[in-house]
């Protein structure tokens, strides 16, 4: 399950892309009547097979917030109380509990057998489509604003490749991937939903934005993994690919190991991100020169791996 989330990656995200100069992106209903931003989404990590539903509010000087389902029914409330309340909430995001989105006895992995799950099926059960409203109280005023939540889940990319390249004494990268036609770890289910109209075609919904993610993978509390590269571009661009600059992994200590993430970001927001993981950058054996099979990292070499 991923440590940071399509939401909490957002602003990072669209810094980086005005760097970048503007590349297009899904965005969140803005403005969102009253509030400044808000939205509502299904997330999936189609690696990992966990799925959850995700919402943000910015509004100005809140103590006081509520989301409510479509039926009206308050799902989700805060108020701020002492210092906080002087001081007043601006944004709120969050994300439910990712359970998996298969039944882990199927699988191979013994390790996570007493997980919880919920199934594609049950969590659209769950969930109802349509209009979640966002109420908001504060400075002697109230604020209303509505985001739609859909369905319409993107296909998770495939592919998701990291190929280092020496241009000189420097290290460039690039991150590549494919479109895919389904939800990975998350399609149990998922034709005859389908079929029944209750979920899109994977294959058929638009992708607005494809957002990369290129971050080491360490232990929690290390300082390296706050230093990722994240960085979108738009949906119908012809080549899926991105360069990862030499500035940036020249930050990085040698032999750092590292996962990449690709998500296709929905025009509704829904997002569906695939990993790929064991890559090491700054590797200082990538030709196995003592021949024990590993590169710098300790991750095995394959036998067509010429990085």
């Amino acid at each position: 399950m991923k440590k940071d989330t399509y939401l909490s990656r957002t602003m990072l995200a669209a810094a980086i892309a005005a760097l970048l100069g503007g590349v297009g992106m899904a965005n969140a209903t803005e403005p969102c009547g009253d509030f400044g931003e808000c939205k509502v989404l299904v997330e999936i990590n189609s690696t990992d097979g966990d799925i959850g539903f995700h919402f943000l509010m910015d509004g100005d000087n809140l103590v006081q917030a509520e989301l409510r389902n479509p039926d009206g029914q308050p799902i989700f409330s805060y108020a701020t109380d002492y210092e906080l309340s002087e001081q007043f909430l601006t944004e709120t995001f969050a994300e439910s509990a990712e359970p998996l989105c298969f039944d882990p006895l199927t699988d191979d992995d013994e390790e996570n057998d007493d997980e919880d799950f919920v199934t594609l099926e049950e969590f659209t059960s769950r969930w109802s489509v349509g209009t979640y409203t966002f109420h908001g109280w504060g400075d002697g005023e109230e604020s209303e604003g509505e985001s739609e939540l859909t369905f319409n889940l993107p296909a998770a990319p495939v592919d998701v490749e990291w190929e280092a390249e020496k241009d000189g004494g420097d290290i460039e990268g690039e991150i590549s991937w494919e479109a895919g036609d389904d939800l990975g770890e998350c399609s149990d289910g998922l034709d005859e939903l389908v079929a029944a109209g209750l979920v899109a075609a994977p294959a058929s919904v638009p992708v607005a934005a494809w957002e990369v993610v290129l971050e080491p993978d360490v232990e929690d509390g290390n300082i390296l993994g706050s230093m990722k590269y994240v960085v979108r571009i738009p949906g119908d661009s012809e080549e899926l690919e991105v360069e990862v600059p030499d500035d940036y992994l020249e930050t990085l200590p040698a032999d750092t190991p590292a996962k990449v993430e690709v998500g296709a970001i929905g025009f509704d927001d829904n997002a569906t991100f695939t990993e790929t993981d064991e890559i090491c950058l700054n590797d200082t054996d990538p030709k196995d020169k003592d021949h024990d099979g590993l590169n710098g990292c300790g991750f095995e070499i394959e036998e067509d791996d010429d990085d």
